[in-house]
């Protein structure tokens, strides 16, 4: 008997989602989103309009993945080495592109019952910036389904720094930090993500091999997908691709497949 293919996929996701395990489904998957540059380039146009074209491949995959009940998908949008690396002029456009999407998406965001977080140093960003954020945010506050998370000017390791100075911090108006207790559970309630599980699966897009700074203590366990394809080219199919390829994986933890099996089973129930 087939399974019921929920409502708004297309043909190709379809046939690939009617394959894959629903009891098995990643709980979170993060995505880097790479190769805007390189699709402009190949088309011998400017690098934003590489970026313009990535706004499609976002609103794809987000709703694909809302579709078929994916909890979390966390989008690694704009690191914090854009920010300070980048030509002023692409900075500028990425940060108008931002509002446009936020302003454009929130409806779509609204009827895929999916809600809006950002990751990320946020109060660095520009002030219209940070109130566009801060809109689409509470716009998309009542939905109950997928969260979307945005880095935002984000890096892993500026978010080790911050989960330390934030342990030192509590401390300190707790007594001192004498009682200071530093272990992996403490670490883990003061990253940005906090109130998310840890990626089952990083995908990575334009066939490079690496994690580029994001969500480095998260990932740590993470099964990684590398696809050639450019981050413009990526659709819903693609994800459900990664997803097929995720659940062919043997997942240990560091021990032994049947060991490893029932300890995060037991983990998911206690969550």
């Amino acid at each position: 008997m087939q399974r019921t293919v929920p409502a708004g996929l297309d043909r190709k996701e379809a046939e690939i989602y009617q394959h894959l395990d629903t009891a098995r489904l990643p709980r979170h998957i993060a995505i880097i989103m790479d190769g805007n540059g390189r699709w402009a380039k190949r088309r011998h146009l400017p690098r934003i309009a590489g970026h313009r074209a990535g706004v499609t491949a976002v609103r794809s995959t987000v709703e694909t993945a809302a579709r078929i009940g994916i909890p979390a998908l966390t989008l690694y949008a704009f690191s914090e080495e854009n920010w300070k690396k980048r030509p002023r002029s692409e900075v500028d456009f990425l940060m108008g592109l931002l509002c446009r999407y936020l302003k454009a998406e929130v409806p779509t965001l609204n009827k895929n019952n999916i809600r809006l977080e950002y990751i990320g140093r946020q109060h660095e960003l520009p002030d219209s910036v940070q109130e566009k954020m801060q809109w689409a945010r509470g716009a998309t506050s009542h939905n109950t389904g997928m969260t979307l998370t945005l880095a935002l000017n984000y890096s892993a390791r500026s978010e080790l720094v911050d989960a330390f100075a934030s342990l030192v911090d509590a401390a300190a108006r707790n007594g001192g930090l004498n009682h200071l207790k530093i272990d992996e559970d403490a670490v883990s309630r003061h990253l940005y993500t906090r109130d998310l599980p840890d990626p089952d699966l990083v995908v990575r897009t334009s066939g490079e091999m690496r994690l580029s700074n994001f969500l480095l203590w998260q990932l740590a366990y993470a099964e990684i997908y590398v696809t050639p394809t450019l981050w413009p080219e990526f659709r819903g199919v693609h994800l459900l691709e990664g997803i097929a390829e995720y659940q062919k994986r043997e997942r240990r933890y560091g021990g032994l497949a049947e060991e490893a099996a029932h300890a995060h089973h037991s983990k998911t129930v206690r969550s």
